[in-house]
């Protein structure tokens, strides 16, 4: 592992549009289903089992074998049944392969616009990472965008915030190597799990005149 490599492709501060999306959580604040930190640790805790699972695999397998890309971004957009949530995805993937190919390099061959994960794969393959390292920073990633975000949504304390994300650390690493071990599976065989309410918050936040974040 490259460590240093991979806290530059981890940073929240890589100029990739994460800061603009709340990663679901304003819509679930809005309906009332998140209002103090213990619902921000289960939201992130179901976040990480899902969606973040999903993405970590897909970051994996997109940088093991980074020539698959197209069946791999195929494949999650069959998983994300929410066009919000396809919308969003495939803006911070443009975004971050943007920054991406100033730092080191990719292909170019590949189209601006895919699903985030996939992008952040390639992205880790083009850094010398190993698939482990794309699952770690994917499964992070899912998790520090929404906590940064309900800092600014309902006014929480941001060390008490980063505590969560401490005692999530170990979750997230199982995660990310559960991930990593299913790099070679076959695209139908990812995983699939799906969070319905934050499909369906997703679309009734699209729909918002007047929001905090993108997403």
């Amino acid at each position: 592992m490259g460590l240093a490599t991979l806290l530059v492709l981890a940073d929240g501060r890589l100029p990739s549009g994460g800061h603009a999306h709340s990663g679901g959580l304003e819509a679930q604040v809005s309906a009332g289903r998140v209002r103090d930190l213990d619902d921000v640790f289960g939201f992130l805790r179901g976040k990480l089992a899902t969606s973040g699972l999903v993405s970590a695999a897909f970051a994996a397998a997109a940088c093991h074998r980074p020539a698959d890309w197209a069946a791999l971004d195929e494949g999650l957009d069959a998983r994300t049944p929410s066009p919000a949530l396809r919308k969003a995805s495939r803006a911070q993937g443009r975004a971050l392969l943007r920054a991406g190919r100033s730092m080191w390099p990719l292909a170019a061959s590949y189209p601006r616009e895919m699903h985030q994960p996939v992008a952040l794969g390639l992205l880790a393959a083009g850094a010398g990472l190993g698939p482990l390292d794309a699952a770690v920073a994917a499964a992070h990633g899912v998790t520090t965008g929404a906590a940064s975000a309900a800092v600014r949504l309902l006014g929480l304390d941001p060390y008490a915030v980063h505590g969560l994300l401490a005692r999530l650390a170990p979750v997230c690493d199982r995660i990310a190597a559960d991930a990593a071990r299913r790099s070679d599976d076959p695209v139908d065989d990812l995983p699939a799990a799906g969070s319905p309410l934050l499909d369906i918050g997703a679309e009734h936040h699209a729909t918002w005149e007047v929001r905090l974040f993108a997403s």
